[in-house]
C-alpha cells in the first residue's frame, strides 16, 4: 500500500463516508453484531482527545478501512485478548461523565486481499461490543530496527 498523501483529503472523506454507512455486522466468534458507532470513528482521526493522528497514519486506516467489516464477518477465532482498567466517558442521565471502568479489547487479524489487518474490537464493562480500530500488522524484527506499526496496547493501536 503506497502512501500518496496529495489525496489524503479525498482518503479521509472517502473513508469517513464508508463508515458512517456501516452499522453493525454479524462476528461469528462472538455470536452477536459488533457496531461501527462514533467513538470508532473518532479513534480512527485521533490518537486520544484532542490529539490528532498524523496524516500518514490516518490515512493508513480509512485506506484499510473496508477489509474491517470482511474481517469481522468472517472471523471465528480470536487472536488476542487485552483486559484494563481506564476512564472512560460514559453518558449518563443527560450528562457525560469520565467514570473508572473494565475495558476489554479483542484482536481479530487476517489476510484479507494480500493484506495482512488487525481489527480491534472495544467492549466497556457493561456496554456492548463495537469498532475500535484497524491497523497493517507485520512483526518487529529486532535486529533490523524496522518500522513498528502497532505498539502492542490495543487502547492506543
Amino acid at each position: 500500500m503506497s502512501l500518496d498523501l496529495e489525496n489524503f483529503e479525498e482518503v479521509r472523506m472517502g473513508g469517513e463516508d464508508l463508515y458512517k454507512t456501516l452499522d453493525e455486522v454479524y462476528c461469528p466468534y462472538f455470536k452477536s453484531k459488533i457496531s461501527f458507532n462514533s467513538q470508532g470513528l473518532e479513534h480512527l482521526k485521533f490518537k486520544q482527545q484532542r490529539k490528532a493522528r498524523s496524516q500518514q497514519d490516518q490515512y493508513m486506516r480509512f485506506k484499510l478501512l473496508h477489509l474491517a467489516p470482511v474481517v469481522l464477518k468472517a472471523s471465528s477465532t480470536l487472536q488476542g485478548i487485552w483486559e484494563t482498567k481506564n476512564f472512560e466517558r460514559i453518558r449518563i442521565h443527560s450528562r457525560t461523565d469520565t467514570v473508572l471502568k473494565i475495558v476489554t479489547y479483542y484482536e481479530f487479524v487476517a489476510v484479507v486481499e494480500k493484506i495482512r489487518v488487525k481489527v480491534i474490537v472495544k467492549q466497556i464493562e457493561g456496554g456492548n461490543m463495537f469498532f475500535w480500530s484497524i491497523i497493517p500488522y507485520w512483526g518487529v524484527d529486532k535486529n533490523t530496527k524496522k518500522r513498528k506499526l502497532y505498539s502492542g496496547y490495543p487502547k492506543d493501536d
